[in-house]
This record gives C-alpha cells, sequence and structure tokens, in this order.
C-alpha cells in the first residue's frame, strides 16, 4: 500500500487512512529523531495527516506517502523554530530565592531618615523667609507658575519675583549645603 501513486475521487480518503496507519509508527519515528519528544512527535503526526487530507480533498497528489512525509518533515522544522524563537523570547519561571535577590525600589531606611531629616530642615528655612519672599518660591518653583503670572497675582513686578526666586534659592542652597557639611 505505501507505493500508492496519484488517487483520485472518494477513494483518496482511504487510501490516505490505510497509509497513514500503516506509515504512522514510521512517521512517528522520524519526527521523533526531528524534535527529540514522542509525545511532541504524535501531535505532528496527527497533524500532517489532517493538512494532507486537506490538500488532497482540493487538488490530486501523485505521491501521497512522499507528500505525507514532507508535510511533516516541514511541521517538525516549524515546531523548532518556534521552539527556538519562543525560548529566546519567555523567560523561565523565577524561584523565590531570585526574587527576593531583586532591588527594592524604595530606598533604604537610612536614606529615609535622612531625607526626612533634610526635608524638615527645609521647611524650617523656608518658614524663615520673608512671607512674600517665600509664597513667589512656592508658586514658581512648586505651582510651576511662571514669573508674570506670579508678578500679576502679588502686585509686584517680574523683576521682583525674578530676584525674590533668586535671593531665596541662594539662601536655601547655601544653608542647606552647610547643614549637609556638619553632618559629614
Amino acid at each position: 500500500m505505501s507505493t500508492l501513486g496519484g488517487v483520485c475521487g472518494g477513494s483518496v480518503r482511504s487510501a490516505l487512512d490505510l497509509l497513514f496507519l500503516e506509515q504512522r509508527s514510521a512517521l512517528i519515528g522520524t519526527l521523533v529523531r526531528i524534535v527529540h519528544c514522542r509525545q511532541t512527535a504524535e501531535d505532528l503526526a496527527h497533524e500532517s495527516y489532517l493538512r494532507v487530507a486537506h490538500a488532497v480533498a482540493d487538488r490530486p497528489v501523485a505521491q501521497i506517502r512522499a507528500f505525507l512525509y514532507q508535510t511533516a518533515r516541514n511541521l517538525a522544522f516549524d515546531h523548532l523554530r518556534h521552539e527556538a524563537v519562543r525560548r529566546r523570547i519567555e523567560i523561565e519561571e523565577a524561584d523565590a530565592g531570585k526574587i527576593l535577590d531583586v532591588a527594592s525600589h524604595l530606598p533604604s531606611p537610612e536614606t529615609a531618615t535622612i531625607d526626612r531629616q533634610r526635608l524638615s530642615s527645609l521647611e524650617s528655612l523656608l518658614a524663615a523667609l520673608p512671607e512674600r519672599t517665600r509664597r513667589v518660591l512656592i508658586l514658581n518653583r512648586v505651582d510651576g507658575w511662571p514669573y508674570p503670572k506670579i508678578a500679576d497675582h502679588l502686585g509686584v513686578s517680574p523683576n521682583t519675583v525674578y530676584n525674590d526666586v533668586r535671593l531665596a534659592m541662594s539662601y536655601l542652597l547655601e544653608k542647606m549645603n552647610r547643614l549637609d557639611g556638619e553632618k559629614l
């Protein structure tokens, strides 16, 4: 039966069924040598049968056996390519030890304490600024207001706003640098 030539008509399906049953073990063996997994080879053999059955229903095939084996090999090689791509893209499941070794995005307790102390110092320094200078600085640096808008809001010139921001920033930087230097 393995020497089937081109078969036409209703006997095509039955001839393919007989050929597949006769060649199933050998076909799976061929596929196992390619994909190195019996279960995958069995799945590919079944897929090959379905594809060949679909193809011979549409058009005559001169060598069904060769067509079946070639279809199976093509599916096996496609499977191997797909697996290679998947291995490059997918990451392996991480164990708990690896997950615990990942650095935290949160600051260390020491850094958090230092940052709280610096913020407290900055708040104290801001409170020591004259009222208008503090408001100008907060409106500009915290709220993002431009100088002309602040000037209109407070009833002063844009030049006054510029000078207040410059003086406040200079004062704060100098005092914060001095405090940082004392803590070292």
